[in-house]
């Protein structure tokens, strides 16, 4: 089904409305906001800008005025923010943006407690360890808010905890040891996973699950290892793995069918492309320059050009045919 807009876009092209008659015909249709509409969206806005505000002004505080303050006025600082917001929250619950204003910020007091209590005490703690147990911590309050912004941000923490685990311990439960690109291969794993699991839940009855952005930042947090790995297999010499390029051909053709025929979404559909190009123009880039030859260099201009504008037109004509 179009769009109301797309549909009144077409009644203008057709002459259907007279040109004075627009802006009343626009907001008859209610295609643009009102005054109301503007309110509530100033007020959401001011309302995360302030909770955000709060909880990084705590931790910039904290901070700034580390010899000035004792170590109880710190953690008393931090921990009554925490209990305020939690309270907060059980207040607001029926109000959804409050609610989850007040959640996020008691999630990244959360965190700002841990580094003040490793920082205070000097646990000897390695850093991928603060970011696990936040994760862990703030786990419970992800599931009972059921909000897709503390749930990336649980992901997040997830990543680096991998990351900084890896780097310690050149890495994990015993596997892919003296080797940077296993780190890849395990975040790879790890965000495609979260991704069949987001989509599969926001198919069935999880309506909490529907943003659309959320999935756009786990398929980015995907696409990016995998595309790397096939990078550093294109410019690694001396060794040959056809694994990065199997796995890659693989996430393609699968992103292809779900975000093309199954779940159609652009933006998916755009980051494809980008990998696309950039495998390709990397591949040639190191098989044609070696030669330093002036054909190589047109080559791949004139690829980057073809390539670039064959995406844009494939992308607009999806968008074209979603939008009809």
């Amino acid at each position: 089904m179009a769009s109301p807009r797309s549909q009144f876009i077409e009644l203008i092209e057709q002459g259907a409305i007279p040109v004075e008659k627009i802006g009343d015909a626009l907001k008859a249709a209610k295609i643009t906001p009102d005054a109301r509409a503007w309110r509530t969206f100033i007020d959401h806005l001011l309302l995360w800008l302030g909770g955000l505000a709060l909880a990084f002004a705590l931790m910039f505080f904290v901070a700034y005025n580390w010899n000035d303050i004792g170590r109880f006025a710190k953690f008393g600082a931090v921990e009554g923010l925490v209990v305020l917001a939690i309270v907060a929250y059980c207040r607001f619950a029926e109000h959804a943006v409050a609610g989850k204003v007040s959640l996020l910020v008691a999630t990244i007091c959360l965190g700002v407690l841990l580094a003040l209590f490793g920082q205070t005490y000097q646990t000897g703690a390695d850093p991928w360890q603060l970011f696990f147990t936040w994760a862990m911590l703030m786990l419970p309050w992800a599931i009972i808010g059921r909000f897709p912004a503390i749930w990336i941000l649980w992901v997040a923490l997830i990543n680096t905890s991998i990351v900084l685990y890896y780097q310690t311990f050149r890495g994990i439960f015993g596997f892919m040891y003296d080797d940077e690109t296993g780190m890849l291969w395990l975040l790879f794993i790890f965000n495609t996973l979260l991704l069949v699991a987001w989509e599969f839940l926001a198919a069935k009855a999880w309506q909490w699950l529907a943003e659309r952005w959320a999935p756009r930042l786990l398929a980015i947090g995907s696409g990016v290892p995998l595309t790397w790995l096939v990078l550093h297999s294109i410019f690694t010499h001396g060794e040959t793995s056809f694994l990065p390029g199997l796995a890659w051909v693989t996430w393609l053709a699968v992103m292809y069918f779900i975000y093309r025929r199954v779940t159609p979404d652009l933006f998916m559909l755009a980051g494809c492309c980008l990998s696309v190009i950039t495998v390709s123009i990397s591949f040639f880039g190191e098989h044609l320059l070696q030669r330093n030859s002036s054909g190589g260099f047109l080559f791949l201009s004139l690829l980057v050009i073809g390539m670039g504008a064959g995406s844009a037109f494939w992308l607009k004509t999806v968008h074209q045919e979603l939008q009809s």
